[in-house]
C-alpha cells in the first residue's frame, strides 16, 4: 500500500513513551505516525523538577519533552493531532480517530498514558478551574500570594507541594496515611519546608459560591470532620489508565494493559508501553525504555 494514510507503525500517544517509539521507529527506516489527542509529552509535561534522568541534572518535564518531539520530528515521524477510538484488529489494522478518519498499519504501540485520578467529592467538576486543579505547573501561577492544599502522599504530591510554595503565601499537604509514600528524598525536603501536612485525613466537601473557598476534611482515624480555608486544591492521588477503548486486549486489574517484556500486548502486532502499561515503576525514564523496547520489537516483527 501507497496511501497516505498508510503507516508501518502507529503510536498512540505522544508521551515520553511514545516520542521515545517514534524516535526508534524512525531511526529504523520505518514510516510512523504519533497519534495525539492533546498536547505532546502528556502528563511528563506538568512535572516542574526532573532531577532523575540520566544524564540531565535538572531540568523540567515540558523542556525534556519538547526536546524529545523535536528529535522525534527531525528522524521523520509524523505528528497527527487527533484522537484515536478504537483499534479494528486485521492485516493490515485500523485505527479509527474522532475526526472520523482512519489510519492503516502494520503495528499498533499503545502509549495512551494515564490521566489523574479524581477526588470523587460532591460538584468537583464544577469547581474545575475554580478551585480545584490537577496540575501545579499549568496552574500555580494563578495561586501566587493565596492559600492552596495539595492532596496525596507520593511523589507528584510532595513536588507539587514544594513548587508550590515556591508561589503561594501557604501550602497544606493532605494525605490520608500518617506517612508519606514518596521517595525518602523528597520527605526529608518537604520535612525542611514550611509546608504544613495534614494526616489521615481525606477531602469530603468542596464548598464556596462562584470559586472554592472551603475544604472539608475528615479524619479517617476518628472520623471527626473539620474545615479549611482554602483558595485552590491540587489533586495528587495517582491515575487511571486510558486503557477503556482498547477492546479485547488482557488488562490487569487496575485496568493497565499487560505485556511481556518485549511490550507485545495479548494481540499480534499490538504494542504497548509507558504509564498505561501493568508495571511497577512509572517514571520518564521507564517510559523511555518501554517505547525504544515496543518500537524494536514491532520492527523486528515486521520483517
Amino acid at each position: 500500500m501507497t496511501t497516505k494514510n498508510f503507516y508501518d507503525i502507529a503510536i498512540i500517544g505522544a508521551g515520553p513513551a511514545g516520542l521515545t517509539a517514534g524516535i526508534y521507529a524512525a531511526r529504523a527506516g520505518l514510516k510512523c505516525a504519533i497519534v495525539e489527542k492533546a498536547a505532546v509529552g502528556g502528563l511528563a509535561t506538568t512535572t516542574s523538577n526532573v532531577e532523575n534522568y540520566p544524564g540531565i541534572k535538572q531540568t523540567d518535564g515540558f523542556s525534556l519533552c519538547y526536546a524529545m518531539m523535536e528529535q522525534c520530528a527531525a528522524v521523520g515521524a509524523e505528528f497527527v493531532f487527533d484522537a484515536a477510538t478504537a483499534i479494528i484488529d486485521g492485516s493490515p489494522k485500523t485505527l479509527k480517530l474522532s475526526s472520523g478518519g482512519e489510519l492503516t498499519c502494520k503495528a499498533v504501540i499503545i502509549t495512551a498514558g494515564a490521566s489523574p485520578k479524581k477526588l470523587g467529592a460532591e460538584d468537583e467538576e464544577g469547581y474545575v478551574g475554580k478551585g480545584i486543579s490537577y496540575c501545579a505547573t499549568c496552574d500555580g501561577a494563578f495561586f501566587k500570594g493565596k492559600t492552596v492544599a495539595v492532596v496525596g502522599g507520593g511523589n507528584t504530591a510532595v513536588e507539587d507541594a514544594l513548587y508550590l510554595e515556591k508561589l503561594a503565601s501557604k501550602v497544606y499537604l493532605i494525605h490520608r496515611r500518617d506517612e508519606l509514600r514518596a521517595e525518602k528524598y523528597l520527605a526529608e525536603k518537604l520535612s525542611q519546608s514550611a509546608v504544613t501536612p495534614i494526616w489521615n485525613s481525606v477531602v469530603t466537601e468542596l464548598r464556596g459560591d462562584d470559586k472554592l473557598t472551603e475544604i472539608i476534611l475528615k479524619d479517617v482515624k476518628n472520623g471527626t470532620s473539620t474545615s479549611l480555608s482554602v483558595d485552590g486544591v491540587f489533586v495528587a492521588i495517582g491515575q487511571t489508565p486510558n486503557s477503556d477503548i482498547f477492546d479485547g486486549i488482557e488488562l490487569d486489574a487496575g485496568g493497565y494493559i499487560v505485556t511481556d517484556e518485549c511490550m507485545r500486548t495479548s494481540k499480534d502486532g499490538i504494542f504497548a508501553a509507558g504509564d498505561i502499561r501493568s508495571k511497577s515503576l512509572r517514571q520518564i525514564v521507564t517510559a523511555c525504555a518501554d517505547g525504544a523496547i515496543a518500537a524494536d520489537t514491532a520492527a523486528k516483527s515486521l520483517l
